[in-house]
């Protein structure tokens, strides 16, 4: 719920570089979702430049617009985006494809690369694909999440750090739950 506001503060592409770009070395890819990353056209844009300069990986967008709201304004990101999941997501639809976090998504290659990375994810859904992964740096105490955490799943993980004396919280929009 914390990506929803428009009022939450301001930062700068050159603040999400310093965060990530130290990361990309070990990344296969780039992930970007949402709030919605094409609310900010010029930020989004410049962002995945700097990221192609410095990282050969796919890059993977997801927007809750349609792709044909979408189209007039992907020239401006021509191989800058592998793939796309368009529109918007449905809490209360089915959950049964691949990549998508309801049905009505369409997942779609725009580039050599996204067509073969991502086609092989435009099939059902299988159990594989609910891996949520929880890492932990011994080290320095840092904790890594990999995956797409099913409705429930980042509350579940709060209390469980809870119960275990840690701080922790979680934004997982708690409206929908059963």
């Amino acid at each position: 719920m914390d990506t929803w506001s428009f009022n939450r503060g301001l930062t700068t592409v050159e603040a999400v570089l310093d965060i990530i770009i130290p990361a990309l070395c070990i990344a296969d890819g780039v992930t970007i979702s949402g709030g919605e990353p094409f609310d900010q056209p010029e930020a989004l844009r410049a962002l995945l430049k700097r990221i192609r300069a410095v990282h050969s990986g796919d890059v993977l967008a997801f927007s809750g617009h349609s792709f044909e709201t979408l189209q007039p304004s992907l020239a401006a990101f021509d191989g800058l985006i592998d793939a796309l999941v368009t529109d918007p997501f449905r809490r209360d639809g089915p959950q049964t494809l691949a990549l998508r976090g309801s049905d009505n998504q369409r997942l779609i290659p725009l580039t050599p690369l996204g067509e073969e990375r991502f086609r092989s994810f435009d099939r059902p859904l299988l159990p594989k694909d609910r891996a949520f992964d929880i890492m932990f740096d011994d080290n320095s105490g840092d904790v890594f999440l990999a995956g797409i955490p099913r409705p429930g799943d980042m509350n579940r993980l709060a209390e469980l750090l809870r119960g275990e004396g840690h701080r922790a919280a979680s934004t997982e929009d708690r409206r929908f739950e059963p």
